[in-house]
């Protein structure tokens, strides 16, 4: 089974959560679905590592937070393996195409998102607006 990990980076933009996503190149993926910068693990690299690293070999960016696991997605047709982090992404910059693996890398507002993504890998947004939400409380009970 193929494993990869990946960053879910957001920011918000006009008091609007904004998700980046990345579309995947080639003639054959003109209608796949987005997806989260990711890719395969290198021989002896966690999941955290290879999260970071194919994140930003793919749109130029490094998380400027802390990682939050977002856990583990599966595709159900071909069983591919995700694990995912969540992280603020670096104020003031934004992605470019760094990898011909990709041809579009974009923030989007969540709901479009939603729409775009690869609906495999939609309950990682989902664990993103939970652990905000929950976050958010605890503040605001401070």
């Amino acid at each position: 089974m193929k494993h990869s990990a990946g960053v879910l980076l957001y920011r918000w933009r006009q008091g609007e959560l904004e998700v980046l996503l990345v579309h995947p190149s080639g003639p054959y993926n003109r209608r796949a679905p987005w997806s989260i910068p990711k890719g395969e693990l290198d021989p002896g690299e966690d999941p955290q590592q290879a999260a970071v690293r194919e994140t930003e070999e793919e749109t130029g960016l490094r998380p400027a937070g802390k990682l939050i696991p977002l856990g583990q997605v599966r595709y159900r047709k071909s069983r591919k393996q995700i694990t995912a982090f969540a992280a603020l992404a670096p104020e003031e910059r934004e992605p470019r195409c760094a990898s011909w693996e990709v041809d579009q890398a974009q923030f989007l507002p969540v709901e479009e998102a939603l729409r775009r993504i690869h609906p495999d890998q939609a309950p990682l947004i989902h664990r993103l607006l939970e652990h905000l939400q929950k976050t958010d409380s605890k503040q605001q009970s401070s």
